[in-house]
C-alpha cells in the first residue's frame, strides 16, 4: 500500500528523546531554581521548623523551599507548569511504545501516569499553607501512584539492558531512600533531635532527583522515535521540509518481567478476587468480635458468667464429619456464608445477650463455611490456593481496617452509627462479596479427592491449624499488638503504633507471598526454626530487638498459612478444622488465664506465663510442619517447581494485585495518621495543669458499645490536660486487640504512654498528656498473691518545669498484703522524686485509714487533693510541690462503672492551704466548665459536692 503522505508534507520533525530531555531539564530547573532563590533570599526562614532553626538546622526541606515564600514559590510553579506539557507527552509516548493487542497493563500505566501528573499539580498549587489536608491528599496520591508507575514501567521496558538497569538502580535507590527519610523524620518529629530535619531534607531532595531521573531514562527508548508535524492541505510555508529520522523502532516481542502482569488481564477476575478477599475480611471481623462480646459479661459479673461457653462456637466444622451434612454444606456453601452474616446484623440488636447470640451464630456458620470452602476446593489446586489467599489477605485487610479506624473494626457489633460504625456499608458489601465469591465450587457437593497421595497425620495437622489461627488472631489481627509488647515508655526506643503498624502489615504481606511463591521454603524446618526464634525474641526482648522478632514471626506465620491450610484441606475437615478450632479455643483460654488468674478456676497455674502460651503455639505449628514433612512436595521438573498453568498464574495475579493495593493503603494510612506533636494545654495563660483519673472498664459501655468517642467528648469538655486511664489494656483476644489510647491521643491532641504492655499480665494503665513526656518508667508493683498492679512514673515538661505524674492501679480488696507492699513501694517512689508530683490512682483504701497514711503524709511527701472527701474508696488524686486550685467529681454517665475525678494545679506556686473559696474569686482559666452543673450533659454532671471545689 503506498504511503498516504509524502516527505514534503512534513513541516517539522524532531527526535523523541528531546521530550525526555525537556521534561528532565524543566523539572530540575523548577526545584533547583526554587532552592537557589530560597537559599539566597530566605535562608534562615526556610530552614526554621517547629522546633529548631539556624544554626541547628541549616538546609531546607522541599516543602519549605517551594511553598512558603516569594519568589521561590512562583519560580517553582512557573517551571512545573512548563513541565506539564512534556510530562503528558512522555506518558503518551510510553503508551505508544509499550501498547500491544489484548494487553490491559499499558492502558493501566497510562492512566496511572496521567493521574500522577494531575496530582503533582494538586500538591504544587495547593501548598500546606493554603490547605494542609488537600495538600497531603494530593501528595499521598502522587507517592502511592509512583509505586505502580515505577514497577509497571520496569515490567514493560523493551529489551534494552542499559535502560532496564538504570531504572532498577534509580527505583531501588528511590525506595531505599524512604527508609532513612522516615527514620530522620521520626527523629525530628517524635524525639525532637536537633539537626535531624536537615538530614531528612537531604533524603527528601534525593527522592526528587531520583524520581525525575527515573523518567529521564525514557530518552534511551525515545531516541528511536521521530515526532513529525504534517501539513495535510499545504497551507504552511514549510511544505518542502524534509523529515530527518534518527531511527526506526524495531518490532520486538516484549515479554513482561513478571507473570502477574499477564496479557489476559480481566477486570471481572480482579473483582472476583476482591470479593473473595472481602469474604475473608468478614470472617476475621466476626471472629475477632466474638471474644470481645463474650468479655462484656464476665467484665460486669466480675467473674465467670456462663456466657463464656460461646467461645466454643468455632468448633462447628465437626459437623462435616457427618457425610450427608458435609454434602449439603459443600453443595450449598453460599447459603452457609449468607447465614454467617448474622454476625454483621448483630449491631441492630440492643440487648447485649441477644447480640452476643447473633454473633455466636454468625461465627458458628462462618467457621463451618470456610472449612467447607477449603474442603470443597481441594480437588483443584489453583482454586484452593485462591481461597487460602483470600482467607489470609482477609486477615491483612481486617488488620488494615483497624489500623485506619484506631484499632476498632468499623463493622464490629460493638460499633454503630453514634460511634462511627460502618455496619450498613460493611453488610451490603458482604452480601455482594458472598454472591460473587460463591458462584461455584470445584466439587458442588461431590467428595472429590485432592490430587496425588495424601500423607501425614490429620490430628497433627489440626494442631498446626490451631497454632496458626491462634498466632494470626492473637498477634496479627491488629497491627499495634506486637508493637505494644515491646513498648517500654519514653524516650522512644522502639517502634510506634503509628507509623510502624504499616511495617507489620507489609511484613504480613511479604510472608504470604513467600508462602504462595516458595511453598518449599514455607514448609521447611529451617524456616520453622527461624519463626520460632522470632517468637522467642518477641517474648523475651523489648524495643527494636523485640520488634524485629515480631516481624520475623509475622512473616513466618503468614508464609505458613498457605501450606498448612492446603494440607488441612486434604484430610477430613471434621478432624483438621474441628479439632483445630477446639485446640485453638484452649489456647485462647490459656491466653486469658495468664492475666485473669485471680478470677478463674486453676488460674494460679497459668499466672504470668505468656512464655508457656507462646511455646504451646509454636509447638502446635511445629506439629503441623511435621505432618507436612510426610506429604510429598509438588511435582518437579528438571529440579525446579513446575510452572503454574496460565489460568492459575492469572488467578494468582489478581490476589497479588489486591494485596499490593491493601499494602499501599496501609502506607497511606500511616502517613495520614502520623501525629503532629504540636500540642498545647487548654489554659497556658494560667500555667495550670488539669489532671484527671478514670477507670474506663476496657472501653465497653453499659450497653456493650465501644465508648472511645463518648470518652473523648467528656475529656475534651472538661479541658483535661493530663489524664490517667486504668483498666485500659485491650490488646488481647477477649478485648478485641484494641488500643483506646490511640484514638484519644490523636483526636484530643495529646502524647500517650500505653503503660505496661499486654505481655506484662496487667489490666493496664495509660497516660495522656498535653505536655511532652520527657521520660517514663513502667512498674509492676509487688503482688505476691493477687493480680499484678501496674504503674506509670512519667516526667512531663510543663511550661518549662519538670513535673512527675504517677498513674497507678493497686490490687484488689481481697489481697491486703499485696496492697500494703504496693503502698510502701509507691510511697518511696513519690518521696524520692525531687520534682513536683501528681498521683492519679485507684488505691482501694478508706480515707484517713490504713494504707491511706502510707500514700498521704510524711512517708510519701504527698498531700490529698481534698482530705475532707470521705466518700471515696478507689480513686484518689494526690500532689506535692504544686498549688492545688480546684477539685471536682464528675458522674460517669453510662460509659463505665467509675466516676471521673479531676484536679487543677498551678505550676511554680506553693501548695497553698485547705481553705475553700467561692468560684468568683478564681481566675476564669482556673475554673471548671459550667457545662456540667445541674443535670450536666449526656449523664455527666458534678456530683457528691454538686459543684467543683476551689482552694486558696
Amino acid at each position: 500500500m503506498p504511503p498516504k503522505y509524502r516527505d514534503r508534507d512534513i513541516v517539522a520533525s524532531f527526535n523523541g528523546k528531546w521530550i525526555s530531555w525537556l521534561h528532565t531539564a524543566v523539572a530540575y530547573t523548577a526545584f533547583i531554581g526554587a532552592l537557589a532563590a530560597g537559599l539566597s533570599l530566605h535562608w534562615h526562614k526556610i530552614v526554621q521548623n517547629e522546633f529548631y532553626g539556624w544554626p541547628q538546622e541549616w538546609f531546607p526541606s522541599v516543602s519549605a523551599t517551594i511553598g512558603d515564600h516569594y519568589p521561590e514559590r512562583s519560580i517553582f510553579q512557573l517551571f512545573i507548569a512548563l513541565t506539564s506539557g512534556p510530562r503528558f507527552a512522555l506518558v503518551g509516548l510510553w503508551y505508544v511504545l509499550t501498547r500491544r493487542p489484548n494487553s490491559t497493563l499499558p492502558k493501566f500505566i497510562l492512566g496511572v501516569g496521567i493521574f500522577r501528573t494531575l496530582t503533582c499539580g494538586g500538591w504544587t498549587y495547593i501548598t500546606s499553607t493554603d490547605d494542609h489536608d488537600w495538600h497531603d491528599i494530593f501528595m499521598i496520591s502522587y507517592l502511592v501512584s509512583t509505586i505502580p508507575w515505577t514497577f509497571g514501567v520496569i515490567a514493560m521496558s523493551p529489551k534494552n539492558p542499559a535502560a532496564v538497569q538504570y531504572r532498577k538502580y534509580l527505583s531501588g535507590a528511590f525506595y531505599a531512600t524512604i527508609i532513612p527519610l522516615v527514620y530522620f523524620f521520626i527523629q525530628h518529629k517524635v524525639h525532637h533531635v536537633a539537626g535531624a530535619y536537615t538530614i531528612y531534607s537531604f533524603f527528601e531532595w534525593a527522592l526528587v532527583l531520583l524520581d525525575v531521573g527515573f523518567d529521564a531514562v525514557t530518552m534511551i527508548e525515545f531516541q528511536n522515535f521521530e515526532i513529525q508535524v504534517r501539513d495535510l492541505k499545504g497551507i504552511s510555508c514549510g511544505a518542502g521540509n524534509k523529515a530527518v529520522a534518527d531511527a526506526v523502532l524495531e518490532k520486538e516481542g516484549n515479554r513482561e518481567a513478571r507473570a502477574v502482569f499477564d496479557n489476559r488481564f480481566s477486570w471481572f477476575g480482579l473483582f472476583d478476587a476482591a470479593a473473595d478477599v472481602y469474604t475473608g475480611f468478614v470472617f476475621w471481623s466476626m471472629l475477632t468480635s466474638l471474644g470481645l462480646c463474650v468479655w462484656y459479661f464476665p467484665l460486669w459479673h466480675m467473674g465467670i458468667s456462663g456466657y463464656e461457653v460461646l467461645v466454643m462456637c468455632t468448633v462447628s466444622p465437626f459437623l462435616l464429619g457427618i457425610g450427608p451434612l458435609r454434602y449439603i454444606f459443600t453443595r450449598y456453601v453460599r447459603v452457609c456464608h449468607l447465614l454467617s452474616l448474622s454476625g454483621l446484623l448483630a449491631y441492630l440488636i440492643d440487648d447485649p445477650a441477644n447480640r452476643l447470640f447473633a454473633v455466636g451464630f454468625g461465627v458458628w456458620m462462618s467457621c463451618l463455611s470456610w472449612a467447607t470452602t477449603f474442603y470443597g476446593e481441594r480437588s483443584q489446586t489453583h482454586r484452593l490456593e485462591a481461597r487460602i489467599s483470600a482467607f489470609a489477605i482477609g486477615l491483612i485487610l481486617s488488620s488494615l481496617a483497624k489500623f485506619a479506624f484506631h484499632t476498632n473494626n468499623p463493622i464490629w457489633p460493638i460499633m454503630h452509627g453514634p460511634n462511627d460504625g460502618w455496619n450498613k456499608t460493611g453488610l451490603a458489601l458482604a452480601v455482594v462479596a458472598v454472591l460473587l465469591s460463591t458462584r461455584s465450587t470445584a466439587s458442588s457437593g461431590a467428595d472429590l479427592p485432592a490430587p496425588g497421595l495424601t500423607k501425614g497425620s490429620a490430628i497433627l495437622t489440626a494442631f498446626g491449624i490451631a497454632g496458626l489461627f491462634f498466632s494470626m488472631h492473637s498477634l496479627l489481627s491488629d497491627s499495634s499488638t506486637m508493637i505494644l509488647w515491646v513498648w517500654e515508655g519514653y524516650p522512644v526506643r522502639g517502634p510506634l503504633a503509628v507509623p510502624h503498624g504499616a511495617v507489620t502489615l507489609l511484613a504480613m504481606g511479604f510472608g504470604l507471598l513467600i508462602g504462595l511463591f516458595t511453598p518449599s521454603l514455607a514448609r521447611s524446618w529451617m524456616f520453622y526454626g527461624i519463626g520460632s526464634v522470632g517468637a522467642a525474641v518477641l517474648t523475651t526482648s523489648k524495643h527494636w530487638t523485640g520488634y524485629y522478632g515480631a516481624l520475623v514471626l509475622a512473616v513466618y506465620t503468614m508464609a505458613a498459612a498457605p501450606v498448612l491450610l492446603g494440607q488441612a484441606a486434604r484430610h477430613s475437615p471434621a478432624k483438621t478444622f474441628g479439632i483445630g478450632f477446639l485446640v485453638y479455643n484452649f489456647l485462647v483460654l490459656a491466653h486469658v488465664w495468664i492475666v485473669a488468674y485471680a478470677f478463674v478456676p486453676g488460674g494460679p497455674l497459668m499466672r504470668e506465663h505468656t512464655d508457656w502460651v507462646m511455646t504451646a503455639m509454636m509447638l502446635c505449628i511445629g506439629a503441623g510442619v511435621f505432618s507436612l514433612s510426610a506429604q510429598p512436595p509438588s511435582p518437579k521438573a528438571k529440579g525446579k517447581p513446575t510452572t503454574p498453568n496460565p489460568a492459575a498464574r492469572k488467578q494468582r495475579a489478581y490476589y497479588v494485585y489486591v494485596l499490593v493495593f491493601i499494602e499501599l493503603l496501609a502506607i497511606s494510612v500511616a502517613y495520614l495518621r502520623f501525629p503532629s506533636y504540636n500540642y498545647t494545654p487548654y489554659h497556658p495563660e494560667t500555667k495550670s495543669i488539669t489532671a484527671g483519673i478514670w477507670t474506663v472498664h476496657f472501653s465497653l459501655d453499659n450497653d456493650m458499645w465501644s465508648s472511645e468517642r463518648r470518652m473523648r467528648d467528656v475529656i475534651r469538655e472538661l479541658e483535661i490536660d493530663v489524664m490517667g486511664l486504668l483498666e485500659s489494656d485491650l490488646q488481647r483476644i477477649i478485648m478485641g486487640n484494641r488500643d483506646t489510647t490511640q484514638f484519644l491521643a490523636e483526636d484530643l491532641g495529646m502524647y500517650v504512654d500505653f503503660g505496661p504492655g499486654p505481655n506484662k499480665h496487667t489490666w493496664g494503665s495509660a497516660l495522656l498528656s498535653k505536655f511532652p513526656i520527657v521520660n517514663s518508667t513502667h512498674h509492676l508493683l509487688p503482688s505476691p498473691v493477687g493480680e499484678l498492679a501496674p504503674a506509670i512514673e512519667a516526667t512531663l515538661d510543663a511550661y518549662g518545669e519538670l513535673v512527675d505524674v504517677f498513674v497507678f492501679h493497686s490490687g484488689q480488696e481481697e489481697d491486703p498484703e499485696d496492697r500494703r507492699l504496693q503502698s510502701e513501694f509507691l510511697a518511696q517512689r513519690m518521696r524520692d522524686t525531687p520534682r513536683p508530683a501528681i498521683l492519679l490512682s485507684y488505691l482501694v483504701a478508706t480515707p484517713l485509714q490504713g494504707n491511706y497514711h502510707t500514700y498521704v503524709g510524711a512517708k510519701s511527701g504527698m498531700r490529698d487533693i481534698d482530705p475532707s472527701d470521705w466518700d471515696r474508696w478507689c480513686e484518689y488524686i494526690l500532689y506535692k510541690g504544686l498549688r492545688r486550685a480546684a477539685y471536682a467529681r464528675v458522674s460517669r454517665g453510662t460509659i463505665t462503672d467509675t466516676e471521673i475525678q479531676v484536679g487543677k494545679f498551678v505550676v511554680g506556686q506553693p501548695e497553698g492551704s485547705d481553705d475553700v473559696i467561692p468560684e468568683e474569686q478564681v481566675p476564669e482559666g482556673l475554673r471548671f466548665p459550667a457545662l456540667f452543673r445541674g443535670q450536666g450533659v449526656r449523664g455527666h454532671r458534678y456530683h457528691v459536692f454538686d459543684e467543683p471545689r476551689y482552694y486558696a
